[in-house]
């Protein structure tokens, strides 16, 4: 396979796992994404963000959530974000740390 052709079949894979997360699953919270997958759409947003600036395109966070979600951030929290339990954020603190890093 070309390389060409690769990128875009990942590129096909990237915009159907958003819409999956946006339009087929926009309840499953990124809580359990992290804990289960050890990602979830910030880490998406986050390098999609990091693959711009790499090729000198600037890219806000916000403008990079929107792209992943579908929505700005703050209305998609507004509208499918729910509480987690005190086991979901420890399992979240760890899964975070092993994947991502420090939290901010």
């Amino acid at each position: 396979m070309d390389d060409r052709t690769r990128t875009e079949l990942e590129a096909a894979a990237f915009r159907a796992l958003v819409h999956h997360l946006v339009v087929k699953r926009p309840e499953v919270q990124n809580i359990d994404l992290m804990n289960l997958g050890g990602f979830c759409r910030n880490c998406l947003s986050r390098w999609y963000q990091e693959a711009a600036a790499e090729r000198g395109i600037e890219l806000s966070k916000e403008a990079a959530r929107t792209i992943v979600y579908g929505m700005p951030y703050a209305d998609w929290v507004a509208q499918h974000q729910t509480e987690a339990d005190a086991a979901k954020e420890a399992a979240f603190r760890k899964a975070f740390a092993e994947n991502v890093g420090k939290q901010d």
